[in-house]
This record gives structure tokens, sequence and C-alpha cells, in this order.
């Protein structure tokens, strides 16, 4: 359970009320296929066209990770995106913004362990293992 430690580990500052687990299970969405972006594929051509893909391109390698800001995840994701993950949360947009550039670099890195996208069905394999684990580990 080597990937599902290190995103539970990170996951520690995320939201001490249950809310870090309700996040991760956005940020897998994002990074699903299924996601509104396009995927993690989506999610860094979404990050390059807005000037970050230095950041992105952090999280995906195996250096260490650059920081991004909840007003620049507005930025990429948008309102309409946002206000619907912070509907999901039961919270505001500002609060999710802040959590999603917490977890998302994080997340991102540990499904990335080798610096490279996983291709076709291996994000979607890992991000099931993640949710098994956390479901039943």
């Amino acid at each position: 359970m080597g990937v599902l430690d290190s995103v539970m580990g990170a996951l520690g500052g995320a939201g001490g009320n249950g809310g870090g687990n309700a996040m991760l299970d956005v940020v897998m969405q994002m990074l699903s296929n299924k996601g509104q972006n396009g995927g993690l594929a989506g999610l860094v051509q979404a990050f390059q066209q807005h000037g970050l893909g230095e950041q992105m391109s952090s999280w995906i390698g195996t250096g260490q990770n650059l920081p991004v800001s909840p007003d620049q995840i507005k930025a990429v994701l948008g309102g309409g995106q946002l206000g619907q993950i912070a509907g999901q949360l039961g919270m505001n947009e500002t609060q999710a913004a802040g959590g999603l550039a917490d977890l998302l670099p994080q997340v991102i890195d540990k499904l990335t362990p080798n610096g490279q996208l996983p291709q076709g069905n291996d994000l979607m394999a890992q991000g099931l293992d993640l949710l098994k684990g956390k479901l039943f580990g």
C-alpha cells in the first residue's frame, strides 16, 4: 500500500474533521478520465495554459514540489468548477481552493513516483487502490 500510505500521510494537514477524505475523493475525480478537466492530462494542459506548467512539472517530476496558491487554483479551474467542488464539499470557494492548493501537488506527486504521467488506465487503477485502501484498510 505504498501509494495509499504516502497520500494518506500527505493528508495529515488537509482537514482533521474528515474533510481531507472528501477532498481526496474530489481530487481523484478530477484526475480520473471522467473528470471535467479531461483527467490528469487535461489538468496538466490547463495549468500550462495559465502559466503554471513549471508547478505542474515539479509535482510530476521527482524533485521538490513547487507550491501553488488558492488564487492560482481558482484561475485554472474557473469559478464554475470551483463552485461545484465547494458545494460538493460543503465549503466556500476560498476554502475549496485552499484545500486543493494543499492536496493537488501531493496527490499528483504520489501518483507519478517515476516522474511520468501514468499511461491509459494506470491512474484509474492507482486511484481505485487508494479508495479501496481508504475504505477497507
